[in-house]
């Protein structure tokens, strides 16, 4: 298992030193800088170049960048905040995101599993018909619908919740956007469950397993759910990136001032540095997340595990 987990590591690690190096190498040729005032001349963009770094050649600054990042210094806003600290911008932003999220990934995948458990056992009934239209809803419609939705009848009509993010209800605000965001893992979470598990119950391990007289919620946890997780557990890895790195529409109806909103902003300004440090915090979240299932891969059937580790003994 070690082994296993180290070589992953070890994967991860080399994986996001290569997506810094396109990041950066792509932001350099990307049409404009962070200085595009017209206002300014060349001997003030000179002067501006020399201040960050940006007339020194590109491998310089590259490894000056990563050395800098490794030591928790991810630079300054150029234009958004000039000579903001990045972590300063960060430091509200992503913690609003990352529990908006969060929620919506509990909330998404603890639905999304009953229904599809639901569906399976009681497959062809009135239960399997309404959880089939759940999801088809939820895959269908857009999430900023169900947030425009959601807004108008709770946070408007009945006032049962904040319409818009108030930092000081931090939990209240955030309810109606994390419904919003779930819809759509509710839907994926059970359209999987159902159908993996309708295949699990007609295999002949699962008749051997009953011939023995395992029955009920014993049959259905040890058996049955256990051998549909591994597809359930690939489809979820996306998805919960997604949704705790923030939607930009959804944040923009709640007026929540997440990493999304920062990001286009960034994006549209090019302010190279929050860009960089933006785009780094997605895909290290991603291979993160991929990494730890990996993981539960190895745990959830040990003979993945082994047959990696098979070449290498």
């Amino acid at each position: 298992m070690r082994r296993y987990i180290g070589k992953r590591l070890l994967i991860s690690v080399g994986t996001l030193f290569v997506v810094i190096l396109l990041l950066f190498t792509l932001l350099q040729y990307m049409p404009g800088s962070p200085f595009n005032d017209e206002k300014l001349t060349d001997d003030q963009r000179a002067v501006l170049y020399e201040k960050y770094g940006l007339d020194q050649p590109i491998v310089v600054q590259f490894f000056k960048y990563v050395y800098n990042m490794l030591r928790g210094d991810f630079g300054v806003s150029y234009t958004i905040s000039k000579n903001t600290p990045i972590s300063q911008l960060l430091q509200t932003r992503l913690p609003i995101s990352l529990r908006i999220g969060g929620q919506a990934v509990l909330l998404g995948a603890v639905i999304g599993l009953i229904l599809g458990i639901i569906a399976a056992i009681w497959h062809g009934t009135f239960w399997d018909t309404l959880s089939t239209i759940i999801s088809v809803i939820g895959v269908s419609v857009p999430s900023y619908v169900f947030a425009l939705g959601l807004a108008y009848v709770f946070g408007y009509e009945l006032r049962w919740l904040p319409l818009l993010y108030s930092n000081d209800l931090p939990f209240e605000s955030s309810v109606l956007p994390s419904i919003a965001l779930c819809m759509f893992t509710i839907a994926s979470i059970a359209r999987f469950t159902r159908s993996e598990m309708l295949e699990v119950l007609g295999s002949d391990y699962i008749l051997l397993a009953e011939s023995k007289g395992v029955y009920g919620p014993r049959l259905i946890v040890r058996h049955v759910l256990r051998n549909a997780l591994i597809p359930i557990v690939t489809v979820l890895a996306p998805l919960i990136v997604g949704l705790m790195t923030g939607s930009l529409v959804v944040e923009k109806i709640f007026s929540i001032p997440g990493i999304g909103s920062l990001l286009v902003t960034a994006i549209q300004s090019n302010d190279y540095n929050v860009v960089i440090v933006l785009s780094f915090i997605y895909s290290a979240m991603y291979i993160g997340i991929m990494l730890v299932v990996d993981i539960l891969y190895g745990v959830i059937d040990p003979r993945i595990r082994l047959s990696k580790e098979a070449p290498h003994d």
